[in-house]
């Protein structure tokens, strides 16, 4: 019992996606409709990501440029100023989930060893901003921008062209805060470790690298996703077959069940026309108030079953990654970095996340107002 209350615990996302799956089943019956709900193209490119970032990490390719760029620094501004640019760009390529997961702990050694534990709450909250507005630049960048963007059928460049101006601003207002809240205070850091890679570690990092590149052929549709697909899991199966134990497939499993319950619920007339009423000509704000309470990967799935304005989607989820605790599940990564530190403050971290997340998302707000 208790090894279900945490697996509940620890994916509550997954366990109210697949109550609803099933409860959906009873109002529609299973049938071979079921199969044609989900998008295997999504799901595929969103395992070849996660299987060829697990294999970076593996070998602190991460980290270890982190390190190098970090060790330049000589006061805690500079620091954070490196720490939450790091998030801002590499969770455009390696999602906002790897670089929390990379880049937070590594702060947290980082301030330590400093002696600037006091920076410990500023630092990775401003880290988690710069995760969840860095990734919406890009399709790679989070799972509802993948979904999203293989639903549009839009071109990787207007993607770009539609996300560039919140990106842009995005990085200002954290340039900003970071010289706003972050004293230019001294700090002494430990020196940085030494990498000794084998030839067999070098020959890895330079294959992960041909299958990000094959990821990102796959994602630009000019190469089939289940042949990309394919060739991941059988080079990663060579080479490296620990790693395929390493990709969050709770998360995959998540989709799968949101595809099944949004499915059904469009195969019920009177319940699909009361929710497309609700979603269209709304899409942003639904989707953000939406984001706030089941998080944004979620929202992008449930709205975009009542909608064909995905544009307005992938800006109002990506937007609604930002405000709660919750709506972004990446955001939780970093609580839980944070909560497993000595001393630390949770309800205090919860509240400048909580303060400054509503202020960055009045901003975004405000721009998308701007931008009509």
């Amino acid at each position: 019992m208790q090894a279900i209350k945490n697996f509940i615990k620890s994916e509550i996302v997954l366990c109210v996606a697949f109550v609803l799956a099933v409860i959906s089943c009873f109002f529609v019956h299973p049938d071979r409709g079921y199969f044609a709900y989900i998008d295997y193209r999504t799901l595929s490119i969103l395992l070849m990501l996660m299987i060829t970032m697990a294999g970076f990490q593996r070998l602190k390719v991460f980290r270890q440029i982190g390190e190098n760029l970090v060790s330049t620094m000589s006061t805690v501004r500079g620091i954070t100023l490196v720490l939450v640019v790091l998030c801002f760009f590499s969770a455009m390529f390696i999602t906002n989930d790897v670089a929390l997961l990379t880049f937070v702990p590594f702060s947290i050694v980082t301030l330590s060893l400093s002696n600037r534990k006091d920076f410990y709450i500023i630092v990775i909250v401003l880290e988690t901003i710069a995760a969840n507005l860095g990734s919406m630049l890009t399709p790679l960048g989070n799972p509802q921008n993948l979904y999203l963007y293989s639903l549009s059928d839009m071109s990787l460049g207007s993607f770009l062209r539609l996300m560039l101006p919140y990106s842009v601003v995005a990085l200002v207002l954290l340039t900003v805060s970071i010289f706003f809240f972050v004293k230019n205070a001294p700090a002494t850091l430990a020196e940085k470790n030494t990498y000794l890679r084998g030839r067999k570690d070098k020959c890895k990092i330079v294959i992960y690298i041909g299958l990000f590149v094959l990821s990102i052929a796959v994602v630009a549709r000019a190469l089939p996703y289940y042949i990309g697909l394919a060739i991941v899991l059988v080079i990663v199966a060579i080479i490296d077959r620990q790693v395929l134990r390493k990709p969050d497939y709770s998360l995959l499993a998540t989709f799968i069940c949101l595809f099944v319950f949004i499915g059904n619920m469009k195969r019920i007339p009177a319940l699909s026309d009361f929710l497309e009423s609700l979603v269209r000509d709304h899409e942003v704000i639904v989707s953000i108030l939406l984001s706030q309470v089941i998080s944004n990967v979620p929202a992008a799935i449930l709205c975009s079953g009542f909608t064909k304005n995905i544009q307005a989607l992938i800006v109002g989820t990506n937007l609604g990654g930002l405000g709660t605790l919750i709506a972004s599940m990446a955001s939780l990564i970093s609580f839980k970095q944070y909560s497993y530190v000595d001393g630390a403050d949770t309800k205090k971290y919860i509240g400048i996340f909580t303060i400054a997340n509503i202020a960055f998302l009045a901003l975004m707000l405000l721009l998308y107002f701007l931008l009509g």
